[in-house]
């Protein structure tokens, strides 16, 4: 059992997903894994309640670990911070603790240019990951206080590249890094560290893209220089372990750009 073993993590955006050779397929599932391998006991929230369960299923008949499975929706025009707060209530409920957030749900409408985008498109991007990560930042920081926790937020080189047809998307995820940095500046007297991960992983949704619309996928894809897209378990959700060890624990305040270099253009 690893170093998680005993302690709590909230998974946002983490119903189970996979690749048609059915390894992992999704970066909510991938960290989720890699915690439940090291001995965590899990909370995993999502849109989807028979993602969420099936991810329950194999994770505690694997791993040996509990999963509590949450259908949680921060969206306009929701009582978004009571959604958050029953969600961390159910946690410690079921846990007794919190020693790591993460922060990981999205939705966007992507492919759509600044000058087209809808109001309502707009708010998607801004209430599903900005706004969801600032509630469940707040609801779970007295906890994170008692167990000297981590936070790990999820950004993208969307936003630091301002990537075409991404205006939502590359606005929420830059919210959520100034966010996280604030809080890394507030919560480090309470032993909390934040830090920021920008992945590019091969999902189901990437694979998918791949095999309806090969042409817009060999136009708008492009391979990083490590020469192929992280696996989502390994490389995205075995550093969200590393940065919830005491190992990195100085560490906060940080982008982390996991793109197979891709983050090192300008």
């Amino acid at each position: 059992m690893g170093f998680l073993a005993g302690k709590t993590a909230i998974i946002t955006g983490a119903g189970r997903a996979v690749l048609s050779d059915g390894s992992c397929g999704s970066i909510g599932y991938g960290i989720a894994t890699a915690y439940a391998k090291e001995g965590a006991n899990l909370v995993i929230t999502g849109r989807n309640i028979e993602k969420l369960n099936a991810a329950k299923e194999e994770l505690e008949s694997k791993y040996s670990i509990k999963v509590l499975a949450v259908q949680a929706d921060i969206c306009a025009g929701a009582d978004n911070e009571t959604i958050a707060k029953n969600t961390v209530k159910k946690a410690i409920d079921e846990f007794g603790r919190i020693d790591v957030l993460i922060n990981n749900a999205q939705a966007s409408a992507s492919g759509i240019t600044l000058a087209e985008h809808t109001t309502e498109q707009f708010n998607l991007a801004l209430y599903s990951g900005l706004y969801a990560t600032f509630y469940y930042m707040k609801a779970c920081y007295p906890y994170l206080c008692e167990t000297k926790g981590s936070v790990i937020n999820f950004a993208s080189g969307a936003g630091i590249s301002g990537n075409f047809g991404q205006c939502s998307y590359a606005a929420a995820k830059e919210g959520i890094r100034g966010l996280s940095r604030v809080a890394a500046t507030e919560w480090s007297k309470d032993g909390i560290n934040v830090n920021i991960i920008c992945p590019l992983a091969w999902t189901a949704q990437l694979e998918q893209f791949k095999s309806k619309f090969p042409e817009a996928y060999e136009k708008n894809v492009k391979t990083p220089p490590m020469g192929y897209f992280a696996n989502p378990e390994t490389e995205i959700g075995r550093v969200c372990v590393q940065l919830a060890s005491p190992d990195f624990k100085y560490m906060t305040g940080e982008t982390l750009t996991l793109q197979g270099g891709t983050g090192l253009r300008p």
